[in-house]
């Protein structure tokens, strides 16, 4: 049971050329249009000569009967508790085994240090976090190269290893808008990123090329690299999800050091209860807080200011992350923005999300799983009748999309609050670990 990411690994890991099992099929949610696929023969292994199908989650009762299945392994993240032992309780009652991997299994060894950046929510700031790091660590005269959590939905062979260094390479291997927003920001600040399919593959080269390796987890899935240094994000909007969602709170326990992100912004209230939390979690993490101060340049403010305003956010966090803002709303409310509902011109695949997702509120996800919903998603911020988009995506969306209006890019950057300073205490870390003992 996946969505396209942590089930091709698992697979990968666990199944692949190992002969006391038969992997009948995959099942695939939360992303459209990654079912009805085949995982291919070419990162089968020997066993697959014809490659593996690739269901809806939906068919799951009927394969487990079809094929006689004895183990269903659950493979996907940012999910809650309760959605979790729910899969679990009807995948017994078809007659099967409910199976979740831990790390031992499923965790590559490196030959490089290796820090990684997790979190309890989709959404919490990983990527401001891991900006923050690379701009450290490049500081430190040390070449970091990232490696992102899969994002494979297009044609999976030639997936297997991704490098992006350049934007041209985000045309080459025909990004989406989701995989845009990853990697984007990576090489706006001259940073290699790898991604794909086969991350026993995609490690070894960025090896050839790292002094550290930074994995950039995506939604709040565990590390698929064993960590010498390990980050997990933590949101007081949303605390007590650190306890309820399923890998985040796994994601706790392991970690060295847990950011509580967003205090700024956050009931003072929450705060101290997420740091208690997280205490009685992990007494032996390093706790360190930050905020996530929003950015438009000075020359865009008078765009927003008593415009009608339409406000982008990152599709992920709004939908199954299940953030009501981002960026964008929190600049439109700052600079006076007048905030339009795109509800009324929504068109084709977007009407579906909002009908799955019905509380994203008034703003826009930017969704972009492929070209037609990259088009629904041109067309409705077109008929949006408005005088400015506001975008609070990683990515400058004029890249991917035309649109005849301004666009306002409004960016979050991590800043420590107070002390420990997350650097020192990554110094202190990898000494810790002897590793990079020659940090400053």
């Amino acid at each position: 049971m996946g969505a396209a990411g942590r089930d091709f690994h698992n697979f990968n890991m666990k199944y692949r050329d190992n002969e006391d099992y038969n992997v009948v099929a995959f099942t695939a949610t939360q992303i459209p249009g990654i079912d009805d696929k085949m995982y291919p023969a070419e990162l089968c292994g020997k066993l697959y000569p014809g490659g593996i199908p690739i269901h809806k989650e939906d068919e799951l009762q009927s394969l487990i009967a079809k094929h006689q299945v004895d183990d269903v392994i659950f493979s996907y993240s940012d999910v809650h508790n309760h959605y979790l032992m729910e899969r679990a309780s009807h995948v017994m009652a078809y007659g099967a085994n409910f199976t979740l991997l831990g790390t031992s299994e499923t965790q590559l060894v490196s030959t490089k240090p290796v820090i990684s950046v997790l979190a309890v929510r989709t959404g919490c700031g990983k990527s401001q976090t891991s900006r923050y790091i690379v701009d450290y660590f490049n500081k430190q005269g040390l070449k970091v190269v990232a490696i992102r959590h899969p994002m494979p939905y297009g044609d999976l062979v030639k997936q297997k290893v991704q490098r992006y260094a350049t934007m041209d390479d985000l045309v080459k291997h025909e990004c989406t808008i989701e995989e845009r927003e990853e990697y984007e920001p990576y090489i706006a600040n001259d940073a290699i990123i790898y991604a794909g399919v086969d991350y026993e593959a995609i490690l070894r080269e960025a090896e050839k090329e790292a002094d550290i390796i930074l994995w950039d987890g995506g939604n709040n899935d565990m590390s698929f690299i064993r960590s010498d240094c390990e980050i997990t994000i933590v949101d007081p909007h949303r605390a007590g999800h650190e306890r309820t969602y399923y890998p985040g709170q796994t994601n706790v326990y392991t970690s060295n050091i847990v950011v509580v992100n967003k205090i700024a912004t956050a009931d003072a209230s929450a705060v101290n209860q997420l740091r208690q939390n997280v205490t009685q979690m992990n007494p032996d993490a390093v706790i360190v807080d930050a905020a996530s101060p929003i950015s438009v340049d000075e020359q865009d403010i008078p765009k927003i200011r008593g415009k009608k305003v339409l406000v982008v956010e990152d599709g992920p966090t709004l939908t199954h992350g299940g953030m009501k803002y981002g960026a964008g709303m929190v600049a439109a409310q700052r600079f006076g923005g007048q905030i339009v509902c795109p509800r009324p011109y929504l068109v084709g695949t977007l009407k579906e999300t909002f009908a799955h997702y019905p509380d994203i509120g008034t703003l826009l996800p930017a969704m972009g799983y492929g070209a037609e919903q990259t088009s629904d998603l041109e067309q409705t911020i077109n008929a949006t009748q408005c005088d400015v988009v506001l975008s609070g995506t990683p990515i400058d969306l004029s890249r991917v999309v035309k649109v005849n209006k301004p666009i306002v890019r409004a960016q979050y950057d991590l800043q420590c609050i107070g002390k420990p300073e997350l650097s020192d205490v990554i110094r202190d870390q990898f000494k810790k670990s002897g590793k990079l003992t020659q940090l400053m």
